[in-house]
């Protein structure tokens, strides 16, 4: 598999570049070998190993870019920029956490001194760089922020609720139920990796009908207001467009997501395409007028196969490995509102929805929809289902629809769109857009669970701390269809047709 070509382009990104490999740590997936080796080999210690990777099994930060709301618009560069190499500070941190288990059983303070602490100084020295920048450019910093520099180490069945990070206090994480339900080891999966891990699967059968609880993503029931639809046909990545950045939340800084993307649609799109390079691009929807970037995070089937990205960051030397697995079908699709008629979105338009950072950030934003075909009623969206034979895998996305009517984008990247309510209609001050919906088909072999282990998983690409759970996906949109094809979306769902 190949993947598309860089183009760097300013002294941020190549500062942010260079930044996020020196922070690094190994290479060619060395820190992954190198820890498996360690938390298995035969010595004295190696019960006490084994108890100390049950105690912390991941760092759990406050989310600095999800509060961050004043920033002007000159300033936007550097504070993604600053947000991109705290993320790359967490991903080091965690890889020092997957690589001292030894240091950590026999000190019960060296998670906090030795990790911890040193990360929150660096933190501090970042929130720091953020408020000066804002400030700097006519905006008004929030002087709270610096309560979000710390960090603790937690086990990884201990999800975040729905209320987010709490200031993010320290905690030198030395609890006692490290492992999931089924006993399962979460540093160490049986590939290598942390995660994913038994306990993140369900048999569909055992999920109830119609009881997914989450808030996000209501879909259009066709029942009132604007009933039409709009299909357009991009493929399934064909042209193996593949890299680990994010242009919407990291412009300009190469390997900003720290995990693998899928793209379809525009053909020139990673960290320092501008909206000129999305215009003038290829696209590969059979719509020539569509040049929108649809994108999110592949799946993996850990099967032990070496990918092009086994050695590189965003990949196996991030703890994302084994076998891409593209869809056997994307379909993208545009509905309308209950309420009403919808408005055309207006170009370069850019659209977050979920939240890749889930497990330590809370639910709030999560939007996963995890199901198998013939059982679409039933929805889950914090386990991977296990289907029966002959039934795919299914990822469906429901994309916020209400558009604040002004930007294009916002400084968390979420403010200027919002969900429906659960009426159908927007809140105050937004209006309806077309609401895209992404549904994803896998033909994926069904894992098994053997002695608390599953074999084989298949998972979602993850930042290392993540460590692979499914609540964690998310998906990622950029408008760039011409006038003539957004006005022709907008009339067809508001006359209620269905057109492609």
């Amino acid at each position: 598999m190949g993947r598309n070509t860089r183009k760097r382009r300013t002294p941020l990104a190549t500062k942010i570049v260079a930044g996020a490999a020196a922070l690094a740590v190994g290479g060619g997936g060395l820190v992954w070998a190198n820890f498996y080796a360690s938390a298995h080999e035969e010595h004295p210690g190696h019960n006490r190993t084994r108890s100390a990777g049950a105690q912390v099994a991941t760092i759990d930060c406050p989310d600095v870019g999800q509060k961050i709301r004043d920033v002007p618009d000159r300033a936007r560069g550097e504070v993604d920029g600053e947000l991109a190499t705290m993320d790359s500070q967490i991903t080091n941190a965690y890889q020092r956490l997957a690589t001292t288990r030894r240091a950590q059983a026999g000190d019960s303070q060296f998670v906090q001194n030795s990790i911890l602490g040193p990360l929150k100084d660096r933190r501090k020295a970042i929130i720091d760089r953020i408020q000066l920048e804002i400030n700097r450019a006519g905006g008004k910093a929030d002087d709270n922020l610096d309560e979000l520099a710390g960090c603790q180490g937690r086990p990884a069945d201990q999800q975040q609720d729905g209320g987010g990070q709490d200031g993010g206090g320290q905690d030198g994480g030395q609890n006692d139920d490290g492992q999931n339900g089924d006993g399962q080891n979460q540093d160490d999966n049986g590939n290598g990796v942390a995660g994913p891990v038994a306990d993140d699967f369900i048999d569909i059968n055992d999920v109830q009908p119609n009881s997914r609880d989450s808030r996000n993503g209501l879909a259009a029931d066709g029942d009132g207001g604007s009933t039409g639809t709009f299909t357009t046909d991009c493929g399934v990545n064909e042209n193996n467009l593949f890299n680990s950045d994010n242009l919407i939340a990291a412009p300009g800084v190469d390997n900003g997501a720290h995990h693998t993307h899928d793209y379809v649609g525009n053909q020139d799109n990673d960290a320092f395409s501008s909206d000129e390079d999305l215009a003038n691009a290829d696209t590969s929807c059979q719509n020539q007028g569509d040049k929108s970037t649809y994108y999110w995070p592949v799946l993996r089937l850990q099967d032990g196969t070496q990918e092009f990205d086994a050695n590189d960051q965003g990949g196996g030397a991030e703890g994302n490995i084994g076998k891409i697995l593209k869809p056997a079908q994307a379909e993208l699709k545009f509905v309308g509102s209950q309420q009403g008629d919808v408005v055309a979105m207006p170009k370069f338009l850019r659209i977050i929805t979920g939240d890749a950072k889930s497990f330590t950030n809370g639910d709030a934003n999560a939007n996963t929809s995890w199901s198998c075909s013939g059982f679409e009623d039933r929805q889950v969206t914090d386990k991977y289902p296990l289907c029966p034979e002959g039934s795919q895998v299914l990822r469906t996305t429901n994309f916020q629809s209400c558009w604040d009517g002004q930007n294009i984008d916002s400084a968390n990247h979420r403010d200027h769109m919002a969900f429906v309510q659960e009426d159908g209609s927007c809140p105050e001050g937004f209006q309806a857009v077309p609401q895209l919906q992404v549904r994803l088909a896998y033909d994926i072999p069904t894992p098994t669970v053997e002695n608390g282990q599953v074999q084989n998983p298949y998972a979602v690409d993850s930042f290392p701390e993540q460590l692979h759970k499914p609540i964690t996906d998310h998906n990622d949109f950029i408008n760039v269809m011409d006038e003539d094809l957004m006005n022709e979306v907008v009339d067809c769902i508001n006359r209620g047709e269905d057109c492609q």
